[in-house]
């Protein structure tokens, strides 16, 4: 099946409603606290790392001053752990007044004033995974209009401490309250993690018509073993939840721990393709006041970041698992354009992994190819034509392909056209 073919029948297959609040039209992107801080509530002996404002205008001022928040990271978001034990006595949630004694109104104010957007975290149950006030079924349209009021842009809803009727009933109707509020809450629901992920229990099709994205999934740790076992499940089950996947609706691997414990760099820049190649969101957990420079490197690669964002918005897949431990990964992007990913799960030393792009169903014809991770244009290839890509121990080879010469709007022959922000990832050629 060639390129062209297979795009259209995934666009038709991503033919899912999405919610109706016009948010995330691309995979969203920033800043979340729990895997990196956890529940951390202990502000007098670590006021560094607990959960706390300071905490989070720290980041916020990361995002805004380090260059984030130009390439799109603009999401903060409060995990669990941040609510009083006790609702008031309006029968309204309220943050711990000790650990964010501004509340959260003044919290969303000082990200709107940077350019950036606030997050915050509930849960359908009697408590949230860590034993705080949770929303059950009646308490629905208060939390809802509670974040509203407080200027919330985005809701994590997860499901601990609930039950699969009380989840079918409280997710949708989370949806209705928040669109009935007037303010565009992007909303994120952890129902089908709640429900094993797959059908006949998880039904995408009404994901897609509720939700901006959801957890498919268990929790990430910050270890490789980790995010194997995440990717593991969803290329296994790619048929499934791939077509679920489009503009305003997303599947979510969770969270990047690129920056943190657990990964080498070959690490760090396979989680970040695999991501993309997922059009996954990117929401990194770690500290940005102390991130080492190759970490930041991976998370600001303009080219992994503009393929992420890429506006078709296609779900990529896994096209060969080969014996070797080589896997290669294929998504379409806009304009006629694709990237592909090499991936070695081997651990002994680089692999030299021989292939040509008609051995990966491209229509005949020639290919100019920009290497995302080495920053630069490589020669142009024939699809007939073999080549080898040398593969690190658990690390990704990353192209950007696209044909050898595209007509555009203005009758002009370019070559990698691709806008990220307004900027180019690669130089174009004019050809």
């Amino acid at each position: 099946m060639t390129p062209v073919v297979v795009v259209f029948v995934l666009a038709l297959s991503a033919g899912t409603l999405a919610l109706d609040n016009g948010l995330m039209r691309t995979p969203p992107m920033g800043w979340l606290a729990w895997e990196r801080f956890r529940c951390d509530i202990d502000c007098d002996h670590d006021p560094k790392n607990c959960i706390s404002e300071n905490l989070f205008m720290d980041m916020a001022d990361r995002l805004a001053e380090d260059g984030w928040r130009e390439l799109g990271y603009v999401y903060v978001n409060i995990d669990d752990c941040w609510s009083s034990m006790q609702r008031d006595a309006n029968g309204r949630l309220q943050p711990d007044p000790k650990r964010f004694p501004g509340g959260i109104p003044r919290l969303a104010r000082y990200m709107h004033d940077r350019g950036l957007k606030l997050g915050i975290y509930g849960d359908l149950g009697t408590h949230t995974c860590g034993g705080y006030p949770g929303t059950t079924l009646d308490k629905i349209q208060t939390d809802a209009q509670t974040f509203a009021d407080w200027g919330i842009d985005m809701l994590k809803l997860d499901g601990c401490y609930s039950n699969a009727t009380d989840q079918e009933q409280g997710y949708p109707l989370m949806s209705k309250a928040l669109n009935a509020t007037g303010r565009r809450i992007a909303y994120s629901c952890s129902w089908p993690a709640y429900q094993g992920g797959l059908p006949p229990k998880v039904n995408y099709t009404q994901l897609g018509e509720i939700c901006n994205l959801w957890r498919n999934y268990g929790d990430i740790q910050d270890s490789w073993s980790s995010i194997l076992n995440i990717y593991d499940w969803f290329f296994t089950n790619q048929d499934i939840i791939q077509p679920a996947a489009g503009p305003g609706r997303w599947n979510d691997p969770d969270m990047l721990i690129i920056g943190d414990y657990g990964l080498s760099v070959a690490q760090s820049q396979a989680q970040m393709a695999l991501w993309a190649i997922m059009a996954a969101p990117l929401f990194m957990s770690n500290d940005l006041r102390s991130l080492d420079s190759r970490s930041r490197a991976v998370l600001q690669n303009k080219g992994v970041i503009a393929i992420n964002q890429d506006p078709l918005g296609i779900q990529g897949r896994r096209l060969i698992k080969e014996k070797s431990g080589i896997e290669v990964f294929w998504r379409p992007l806009s304009d006629g354009a694709s990237t592909v990913v090499f991936f070695s799960r081997r651990e002994d030393m680089p692999y030299r992994y021989q292939t040509s792009l008609k051995k990966l169903n491209y229509t005949a014809g020639v290919y100019q190819v920009y290497d995302v991770y080495q920053e630069k244009p490589l020669p142009s290839l024939k699809d007939s034509t073999d080549f080898v890509v040398s593969i690190n121990p658990s690390g990704v080879v990353m192209w950007y392909v696209y044909p050898a010469k595209q007509t555009l709007s203005d009758g002009k022959l370019y070559g990698p056209a691709r806008r990220h922000h307004g900027k180019y990832f690669a130089p174009p050629t004019h050809l």
